[in-house]
């Protein structure tokens, strides 16, 4: 089973971790004129917004439901991360591609290269420990599957968010850090213009891929495998239920919605039937707190 995870803290270690980052990255840029560098600042601001976004997100879903939204507002997750994906791609990426096409086509003097590199190197230390500290969270919440098998199965939009900017902004690092290392050894700006514009290249890349992950999160998706697998044996395991003709989930943010049609024995009578049925959704949540709304259906056929 999984651990206790924490998605909000994850957006805490990004949020102090960006921020300080991006004005760090700011000051170089500005006394480094490094197209670079200030490519990798705007992505530091971009995320360090984005974490709030997401922080937004996170708290929206925890309100509780009311008469227009009867099954709650979990999916406000989804919005945000999604919102969080489209700004990671208009300011984050297409910008710095804008950027390093600028300075591509107006090549500009780098001066006192060593302060880039050496905020650069710090940086890559601090987003190393910040992906450290979202790797932890999201290990909690994958249980005994591997990280690669949580990544394709979860439906926490958060966490995959966070791990997808910093994993974004540790290679983003690498590739300013390596720019102006070529420039420090060339002295030749175009190496740090192609630095920006791959650095460009490499957030829309992941911006593309948070928003195809996303997307099946705002249509709907089912609950993650695995938990479906358990609660349908629970289900078929109940000795009043002769059969599951059907089981569907629905993810509703932090909660699932369940709902289940199932066959029991012909001479129970209704109330007998409405009892059983009754302690088995009972069951079901007290198991898996996950399950927000339970619904079972009586019938005799598919």
């Amino acid at each position: 089973m999984a651990g206790s995870s924490s998605p909000a803290r994850a957006i805490m270690y990004a949020f102090v971790a960006n921020l300080g980052i991006a004005i760090a990255k700011l000051i170089a840029a500005i006394y480094t004129a490094s197209g670079s560098m200030f490519a990798e600042a705007i992505h530091s601001f971009a995320d360090s917004v984005n974490q709030v976004l997401l922080f937004v997100g996170l708290k929206g879903s925890q309100r509780p439901a009311d008469e227009e939204h009867p099954m709650g507002y979990g999916k406000l997750s989804y919005f945000w991360s999604f919102v969080v994906a489209l700004i990671l791609f208009s300011l984050g990426g297409v910008y710095s591609i804008y950027e390093g096409l600028h300075k591509l086509m107006n090549p500009v003097l780098l001066s006192d290269i060593w302060i880039g590199l050496a905020v650069l190197g710090l940086a890559i230390c601090l987003e190393g420990a910040s992906f450290y500290g979202a790797t932890i969270e999201a290990r909690k919440m994958a249980g005994e599957r591997t990280l690669l098998e949580w990544l394709k199965q979860t439906r926490n939009a958060e966490l995959v968010v966070v791990l997808g900017e910093d994993l974004a902004a540790m290679f983003g690092l690498s590739i300013a850090f390596a720019a102006l290392l070529m420039v420090w050894m060339t002295n030749d700006p175009v190496y740090d213009a192609i630095g920006s514009i791959s650095i460009g290249v490499l957030l829309v890349i992941v911006a593309i891929f948070l928003g195809v992950r996303l997307k099946g999160l705002l249509v709907g998706r089912s609950a993650e495998p695995d938990l479906c697998a358990v609660i349908y044996e629970q289900i078929a395991q109940d000795n009043r239920i002769l059969e599951v003709f059907n089981m569907i989930t629905l993810q509703m943010g932090p909660k699932i919605m369940l709902a289940a049609k199932v066959r029991m024995p012909a001479h129970m009578s209704v109330a007998e039937a409405v009892s059983a049925i009754n302690k088995l959704e009972s069951r079901v949540k007290a198991a898996h707190p996950e399950v927000g709304w339970c619904f079972m259906e009586l019938d005799d056929q598919d």
